[in-house]
């Protein structure tokens, strides 16, 4: 299955912020007196971070004998193959800077291609890294954005989007896989989100969001010059993209027409008819198939959870997976031929792993091991799923930590942690950062507040135009939790988040000066007239949808500068330590340099961290230990150590 998953970039995750890296064996545990050892940040973080090929791509060599990952081991993100029968990984690119994502082996030979931006800056390339090293940039024009999409059917060519024609748009090209020339298959001049190819290559889905709740699928026929047809007609809002399309070339829909929840529903392109076709009580949040067709895989967002069931078309029975670990199967890839697939595994306490099996005997091998071997895993926190109480009696869903070692008699202080978006969620699963963090006694609350994704559309939408009001209770009501909690000490409770999440720490400590102790923003925006006036030309194709959901500047600048902290600045009394990226396109450095300024006149404590090789989220491990180091000092000395107040 080829398809292209065009996701928001107002989805402006925390997730950047976490790292797994690699594990080395010098001794880097702190000594305390306490039973629980206290591990440095160099420790988590010398936690490998594994990510997948793309599942548009062939993850397994052609003759299946290596699968391609991408490893943050040395300490920036590079291509390595990874041989099936050892485990032995050799690296395939040699980034310093940037970080760089293999993509797809070639059908044929061992090439491959991969994706690399200029420092964070959002503006990825892809290349192709030959047999014997050499590497050719395939989208070398300035200013150009591209994507990988997949292969055609018989492998002889793969497809490309960029906007190198239009910022705005993303049109398609087929490279030749010999000797790389190229033609553009299909000009975007609507600047739709594209979304799919079908296996035949004669079809392209693609996506028009209207507003924040409402979304169009159209569909291309290549071999016609007939305009995109909208296959979706509706009234109200509803909300429709696509997984891709299915072994028997039908048209697989997203949509929550008929529920809460997003399902899969079959389209018939032949007939129009469409049907349900994967259904949950909770998002499915993904669709996919073997490369043969025989296998398809279905995973669901279930209470913060990745729940992955693949069906054999051959019995139409669910597929036995052999005994494994605590923890979320993620990234199903199969073997050319089907007869193996590698996937991830990851939980609370264990960074994610590559799992391969073999399809016949069911049996997997674990090929790597990313925690770091100075970590005794037994001493990282199992997290709990929670829900507390709103202002208004909404439930919040949350992910809850607690340090080994707290309880009645020996309270900890706290941090309510919001995650990005406005529309991301906090999920269970290993995020180094706030290991961390509990390791060195901080219970984390993981906040799912009004407006975030995986629990039903009317949750989803119940922030739309109101941004830092209903969902900022949420937060605040998070403190009030955790004062709840015999074993937290309720006069030390303080915020963190990034991106969007760093927005509510600005705005918690601007708009509601005394209900946290101390904040650390990350990446968060902080000025939305100038954020939403100045976003990238990329984002054009959701435009419209985001200004539906924040407002558009041309008209509701008013309520933008009335929610944006900088402008109220002047009200922060609690310390406060920030982190930015230089080269961040979504917020930009001068939004944090002017909120330090405008709290460092208030006589507030203020820390500023300003990386000059990162963009909107972290890409270079050192960069990352630095952070987690800056964020215990900083709680030690302002929430452990002296407090400043109760917060109520």
């Amino acid at each position: 299955m080829r398809q292209l998953l065009m996701v928001p970039a107002l989805a402006l995750a925390l997730a950047a912020c976490d790292s797994r890296e690699p594990a080395q064996t010098e001794d880097t545990t702190v000594s305390t007196a306490a039973e629980t050892p206290k591990y440095s940040a160099q420790a988590f973080f010398d936690t490998t971070s594994f990510t997948s090929a793309s599942s548009a791509g062939h993850a397994f060599s052609p003759d299946g004998s290596k699968v391609l990952l991408t490893s943050d081991e040395t300490g920036i993100f590079n291509a390595f193959a990874v041989n099936v029968a050892s485990g032995t990984r050799t690296q395939l690119t040699n980034s310093t800077t940037s970080a760089t994502f293999g993509l797809t082996y070639f059908p044929s030979d061992e090439r491959i291609l991969y994706t690399s931006d200029g420092g964070g800056d959002e503006l990825n390339h892809i290349w192709v890294r030959e047999v014997d090293g050499a590497a050719t940039d395939l989208t070398a024009t300035e200013n150009t954005k591209a994507a990988f999409v997949g292969w055609n059917a018989d492998g002889s060519e793969f497809y490309v989007s960029t906007n190198q024609r239009d910022p705005r748009a993303f049109d398609l090209y087929a490279y030749k896989a010999d000797g790389y020339e190229r033609r553009m298959v299909f000009e975007n001049t609507e600047a739709m989100q594209l979304n799919a190819i079908s296996n035949d290559d004669r079809y392209i889905a693609m996506t028009k969001p209207r507003t924040s709740a409402d979304s169009d699928v159209y569909l291309v026929d290549l071999m016609s010059d007939a305009a995109p047809i909208l296959v979706t007609e509706h009234e109200g809002n509803i909300a429709y993209s696509t997984y891709g399309f299915s072994a028997d070339g039908k048209l697989i829909l997203a949509t929550n027409e008929a529920s809460e929840f997003s399902e899969a529903w079959a389209y018939d392109i032949e007939t129009g008819e469409k049907k349900p076709y994967v259904t949950a009580d909770w998002d499915v949040s993904g669709v996919g198939y073997s490369n043969t067709g025989r296998y398809r895989v279905e995973s669901v967002n279930a209470d913060a959870e990745t729940k992955v069931t693949i069906m054999d078309g051959q019995t139409s029975a669910p597929v036995t997976m052999p005994a494994l670990p605590a923890g979320n199967v993620v990234n199903v890839r199969f073997s050319n031929d089907d007869s193996k697939i590698a996937f991830l595994l990851n939980g609370d306490t264990s960074p994610s792993d590559l799992y391969v099996m073999d399809m016949a005997s069911g049996t997997a091998n674990r090929l790597t091991n990313a925690l770091n071997p100075a970590i005794d895993q037994s001493n990282l926190v199992e997290a709990t799923v929670v829900r507390y109480e709103s202002f208004d009696g909404t439930l919040i869903p949350s992910i809850l930590y607690k340090p080994k070692g707290a309880s009645i008699d020996n309270k900890v202080p706290a941090l309510v942690l919001v995650h990005g978006g406005p529309g991301g969620q906090t999920r269970r699963g290993y995020r180094a950062f706030v290991q961390h963090l509990v390791n060195h006694g901080y219970a984390v609350l993981g906040a799912n507040n009004r407006g975030s994704s995986g629990y039903g559309k009317t949750f989803f939408h119940m922030d739309d135009k109101a941004h830092g009001e209903g969902d900022l209770q949420d937060i605040v009501m998070g403190r009030r939790y955790l004062e709840s909690l015999d074993w937290v000490d309720g006069e030390r409770v303080g915020i963190i988040g990034g991106s969007y999440g760093g927005f509510m720490v600005a705005a918690a400590l601007a708009f509601e000066p005394e209900a946290f102790d101390v904040g650390i923003n990350i990446f968060g925006v902080t000025n939305w007239v100038r954020t939403l006036k100045s976003i990238p030309p990329w984002w054009e194709s959701f435009r419209e949808s985001l200004y539906d959901e924040m407002g558009d500047p041309a008209t509701d600048e008013e309520r933008h500068r009335r929610i944006s902290p900088l402008f109220h600045a002047s009200n922060v009394t609690k310390p406060l330590l920030v982190v930015q990226g230089a080269n961040d396109p979504r917020v930009l450095q001068v939004e944090s340099d002017e909120l330090v300024a405008a709290v460092k006149a208030n006589g507030v404590p203020v820390e500023y961290i300003l990386f000059p090789d990162e963009g909107h989220g972290f890409r270079n491990k050192a960069n990352r230990i630095t952070a987690s180091d800056a964020y215990v000092a900083f709680l030690d000395t302002y929430l452990k150590g002296q407090g400043t107040g109760n917060g109520r």
